[in-house]
């Protein structure tokens, strides 16, 4: 049977509830073997991270220690140039059978800013996309992505077939949670309590991550 493989990448400053619910709720419904979260080093399109890599990375091992089948995969922090998806794709790829599905998970906005990605245009050829749609989500996709998404999109993700080159949607509401919020937070001084998990926490304050200092 080919293996069913999703992954979800971010800078992950820190990881919080609304990571872990939402890459769990898409790996429940899609029956996925395999969730990755996948840290990234260097975004293109963000600011930088606000902690270190080590730090990052150390944080999403312990949220998702032994939550099966969430794992991380920590391969973009070992390239010394920007976390494009497309290298990542290409190198998972390198790993996977060739019949084995690949699914890069998107939210709606980073969806929408897909035309801005390095190599964009070759990201379907190594995986299907799932789109993660909030129903108060503006649905109109940019005109440049109108056309592929005539061409490729399919309703229902359980339908999706192959190794890649289909797009589908996930309905999902989630948590009103944002790690913008948890910086500023423990910057004041504040407790960020069940917004991320217990040994991310115990982490944080260990290691005096996040402080107005910093």
């Amino acid at each position: 049977m080919p293996k069913r493989i999703g992954i979800f990448g971010g800078t992950f400053d820190p990881v919080h509830i609304g990571h872990l619910r939402s890459a769990l709720e898409v790996a429940e419904f899609m029956a996925l073997d395999q969730l990755r979260l996948i840290p990234s080093a260097r975004p293109p399109h963000r600011e930088a991270p606000q902690v270190a890599a080590q730090d990052r990375l150390a944080m999403v091992e312990l949220a998702v220690a032994g939550v099966s089948p969430l794992c991380v995969d920590d391969r973009e922090l070992k390239r010394d140039k920007p976390s494009y998806s497309i290298d990542t794709l290409e190198s998972l790829r390198s790993e996977l059978a060739a019949d084995d599905q690949l699914f890069l998970i998107l939210g709606w906005d980073a969806f929408c800013g897909l035309p801005t990605w390095h190599r964009w245009n070759e990201l379907l050829e190594h995986c299907h996309i799932l789109v993660l749609q909030r129903p108060d989500a503006d649905s109109e996709a940019p005109e440049t992505l109108r056309n592929l998404l005539a061409a490729r999109s399919i309703s229902d993700p359980l339908t999706l077939e192959g190794p890649g080159g289909q797009i589908s949607f996930i309905w999902q509401t989630p948590l009103a949670v944002s790690a913008t919020q948890i910086r500023t937070l423990l910057a004041s001084g504040k407790s960020v309590r069940f917004l991320l998990p217990d040994a991310v926490l115990t982490y944080i304050h260990a290691h005096g991550l996040y402080r107005a200092s910093n």
